[in-house]
């Protein structure tokens, strides 16, 4: 009884074993065909995506041409020589030394300081350019190792100044920070009518609406009179407005009070002389009374006067008028 239990366990177990190998077998073999199958499936995308990828367009041979001459004419337009040439313009200005502008600067300025030319645009303009002309020389002499100058340094130095100085002295003002403004010319044209002078033009013309004829406006003209209403805080935008206030004034005026008769503007946008302490200045309007008006100054300034006063002009810059009360 022993026996045959044994050998018939044993023998379940046998099959067990070998049903179990089996099983193993089957699903490495089932696990290698999905891989091939997935290798295959990548290689196949990977095939065709390169055969897509490396689709040979083919042009015509006039397309060709029309392509060769695009692209010669392309080349053609390129302003090599012209970046060339911003190329070494940068490279021969800032390839100088910073001690080399430092000596060039004090060198211009005591030029300029030594020639006296303050205020004088062309004579700054010229003192300039005659020392440029002179280092330049200078340059020359010193580049081809002349006046005992056997130094590289100052050799090489020399050379580079010799090629700014000829063609790059626009750009090494502007790097040394050189200006020097344009000059303005101011050209007189002979149309006046003969025996008038510039002041009388001057201003002829009032700024503004025109006052009416009751202000009986005069041009040149400054009133003297005891002052009712100060100018130098009273500014009208014009003489007809200066007048209206002077009437208005003497209208609205208490019994008692000084009514306003006179009535002086500056129509000057530079300001107005008076030979009082104060600055005058555009728009003022003085409203003024006076008994009996009389005139300050009239037209022009006389000779006495302004030798007296060197700052008054040749003509009265004032506009006054008298009023009926």
């Amino acid at each position: 009884m022993a026996r045959g239990e044994w050998g018939y366990q044993g023998l379940w177990r046998g099959k067990w074993c070998c049903s179990y190998k089996k099983t193993t077998l089957i699903i490495c073999f089932i696990n290698i065909v999905i891989a091939l199958y997935v290798l295959r499936s990548i290689y196949a995308s990977i095939y065709v995506f390169s055969r897509n990828d490396l689709k040979v367009v083919k042009y015509t041979p006039d397309q060709i041409r029309n392509m060769e001459e695009s692209v010669r004419i392309r080349r053609d337009n390129e302003p090599m020589a012209l970046v060339k040439l911003e190329f070494s313009r940068d490279e021969s200005v800032f390839e100088l030394p910073r001690a080399v502008k430092l000596r060039m600067i004090d060198e211009i300025l005591r030029r300029l300081r030594s020639s006296d030319v303050k205020g004088n645009v062309s004579a700054q303009r010229e003192a300039v350019e005659s020392w440029r002309r002179e280092k330049l020389e200078e340059a020359k002499q010193l580049s081809i190792g002349r006046q005992g100058i056997n130094s590289t340094i100052l050799q090489e130095e020399a050379r580079m100044l010799v090629r700014v100085l000829e063609s790059d002295w626009a750009a090494l003002s502007e790097e040394i920070g050189l200006w020097i403004p344009t000059e303005i010319i101011h050209k007189e044209h002979g149309d006046k009518p003969k025996g008038v002078e510039d002041e009388d033009l001057d201003e002829d013309v009032l700024p503004g609406r025109p006052p009416p004829p009751e202000c009986h406006a005069e041009l040149h003209t400054d009133y003297d009179g005891v002052a009712v209403r100060w100018g130098l805080t009273h500014h009208r935008d014009s003489a007809a407005d200066c007048c209206q206030s002077c009437i208005e004034q003497a209208k609205r005026a208490k019994p008692g009070q000084m009514k306003c008769n006179i009535w002086v503007y500056c129509p000057a946008e530079t300001g107005c002389h008076s030979p009082d302490k104060y600055e005058h200045k555009y728009q003022e309007c003085w409203l003024k009374y006076a008994e009996k008006p009389k005139l300050n100054f009239k037209d022009r300034y006389s000779e006495k006067y302004r030798n007296a006063h060197p700052a008054a002009p040749l003509v009265v810059p004032w506009v006054s008028g008298v009023v009926s009360l």
